[in-house]
């Protein structure tokens, strides 16, 4: 009896030792993306607050840590949550819009006229939630943005509870919330005043591309984002022409010619970079520039096939977008990037070894966080950083059996096996249910807005 009771009294003790945290998360794998690239099988995650305090075995976390809240899921993976690096949110609801066709006629003939007839902050507003409803759900909690309203955007993104990296448009011609370039330098510098140092949100200037602005107005966009200490985006050699007509009018790439006139003086994020030669990829990675890559939408533009291997072998940081879902890109799936990027550089290079499975999931997670130049706070699963993460179901026959984790998550899974979402520390999805977001008011006025758009271009 005397045991029994120096048990219980030991077993108190040990109560009383163990910290306290708000959420302890267990998986049958944590894949971390440290530095070690560690595997944990068996594994969990300690959250206090909107921060991680620590990684490891779950023995050892249950240990070490009581938590006010948990999730056990043994046949499932838990990981950082999925970053993208470059998207359009609000041209949502222009899903499916004009498909099979260049760029340029593309956005000439379709989307140019369709966003001048219908954008607006109430539409960008709709087209975010719908956006963001449909990321979460599919395991994206960052994502990076370049439209009109970004206010808008940004509010509705912080509602949702979701990260963003989210850059007002500035552009060489009038569009929805600003007539001329000055007028979106102003917008965009309240717009960052508003927003700068919130927890979910990181507002930056967005230069739409180099053939869209005068190099006045871009000069003037880099001194707005340094002024402020916040990134620059901007699409860059996107497609052959871009790249060829520049070369003619200027004598030189575009890359060069927005070195030559200090554009990547500052934080700065390129989108595609499809058509970057040896002597572009010196200067990107001299400058520190990230690269957004977006297999999907190149592939269905017939863009091109960028030098991925080439520009992660030079140390530069590459992360994954899906591009717009309007005719670029259909949908936000990070899944569906990961694998394809996988494969389109495998075919492009005829080498089976080229961009393996680590090294995709590493580009959606670690590498977009540096492409970011938010790699101290989120990307990978480790102590003092940021509980931004996904825990993914492995229990359908597509995903059984499982012997490597990184293989499982970029070639075998799918966005819809994504169960749990937790963004700052907050979970924002349970059990494939939106926490922040009501789904059936959101696609109602989705089917409402395409009613809208059809008529607004005479059909």
């Amino acid at each position: 009896m005397l045991r029994f009771w120096v048990s219980i009294a030991l077993a108190a003790m040990a109560l009383r030792a163990a910290e306290s945290a708000d959420w302890i998360i267990s998986a049958g794998h944590v894949i971390t993306m440290d530095a070690q690239r560690r595997v944990i099988e068996k594994g969990a995650v300690a959250i206090r607050g909107a921060s991680i305090i620590a990684v490891g075995k779950r023995t050892e976390i249950d240990t070490k840590f009581t938590a006010k809240q948990r999730i056990d899921h043994p046949d499932a993976i838990l990981s950082p949550g999925l970053i993208n690096t470059h998207t359009h949110a609000p041209m949502s609801l222009f899903r499916g819009i004009a498909d099979d066709m260049r760029l340029q006629e593309w956005l000439e003939k379709f989307i140019f006229p369709a966003e001048a007839k219908n954008v607006s902050a109430e539409f960008c507003r709709w087209g975010t939630r719908l956006a963001v409803a449909e990321m979460l759900l599919g395991g994206t909690t960052t994502y990076t943005d370049m439209y009109y309203f970004e206010d808008a955007i940004a509010e509705e993104t912080k509602a949702a509870g979701m990260r963003g990296v989210l850059g007002e448009t500035v552009i060489g011609f009038p569009v929805a919330d600003a007539k001329t370039p000055q007028d979106a330098l102003k917008l965009t510098e309240t717009y960052i005043r508003r927003f700068q140092n919130d927890p979910l949100i990181v507002p930056a200037v967005a230069p739409h591309a180099l053939y869209t602005n005068s190099d006045e107005t871009l000069r003037a966009a880099r001194a707005l984002a340094n002024r402020y200490g916040v990134p620059l985006l901007i699409h860059l050699s996107e497609t052959k022409r871009e790249n060829e007509e520049i070369i003619a009018k200027r004598g030189m790439s575009p890359t060069r010619v927005l070195e030559s006139i200090g554009l990547f003086e500052g934080r700065t994020l390129g989108a595609h970079g499809v058509w970057l030669d040896d002597a572009d990829l010196a200067i990107i990675k001299q400058r520190g520039v990230g690269l957004a890559h977006c297999p999907s939408s190149n592939m269905k533009l017939a863009s091109g096939v960028a030098p991925v291997v080439k520009q992660l072998k030079l140390g530069i940081a590459v992360g994954l977008g899906p591009d717009g879902p309007a005719g670029s890109n259909n949908d936000f799936s990070m899944f569906e990037e990961m694998d394809l990027a996988a494969k389109l550089q495998k075919v492009a290079t005829m080498d089976p070894q080229a961009l393996p499975a680590e090294d995709a999931f590493a580009m959606a997670t670690i590498h977009g966080a540096r492409a970011l130049g938010l790699d101290s706070k989120i990307g990978s699963l480790e102590s003092g950083k940021l509980a931004d993460l996904i825990l993914v179901r492995t229990d359908q026959a597509h995903s059984q059996p499982m012997y490597n984790a990184y293989s499982q998550m970029v070639y075998a899974l799918k966005g819809t096996d994504v169960t749990d979402v937790m963004v700052n520390g907050r979970m924002v999805v349970r059990n494939r249910a939106p926490l922040t977001l009501q789904p059936a008011p959101i696609l109602a006025k989705a089917r409402e807005y395409r009613e809208r758009i059809l008529r607004s271009l005479g059909k």
